[in-house]
């Protein structure tokens, strides 16, 4: 499995993002996905997450009512939109896919896709 991460770029505080993540190689429809991020020095957190049929979902405390996980299984893709935006929300986002069905630890997600630097300015 190939994931491809995009959508990232630079916005001003309050302002607006969506990220995909885009799978090739294998269908990823039964995997539990996820969006990471990891600001310099720190470690990667997750962001949000959402199972096989989107019926379940999970956002951290810190982006919770201003991010959005989807997904659409029959065009392989995962999405993440991101309004109201913050300056803390500046890291580098990654997509990834659980391979172990532990979803809380970074450690069950097999596949990565490469990032994509999401910069706020205040």
């Amino acid at each position: 499995v190939q994931l491809q991460a995009s959508g990232g770029g630079l916005v001003q505080a309050g302002g607006s993002l969506r990220l995909s993540c885009a799978a090739s190689g294998r269908t990823v429809s039964m995997y539990y996905m996820a969006w990471f991020r990891q600001a310099p020095g720190q470690a990667r957190e997750r962001v949000s997450g959402i199972n096989w049929s989107g019926s379940s979902t999970y956002y951290a405390d810190s982006v919770k009512g201003r991010f959005t996980i989807s997904r659409d299984n029959a065009q392989n893709t995962m999405y993440l939109q991101m309004n109201s935006l913050k300056p803390e929300d500046t890291a580098v986002y990654y997509c990834a896919a659980a391979t172990v069905p532990v979803v809380h630890d970074v450690r069950s997600y097999g596949y990565w896709g490469q990032g994509t630097q999401v910069t706020v300015s205040s």
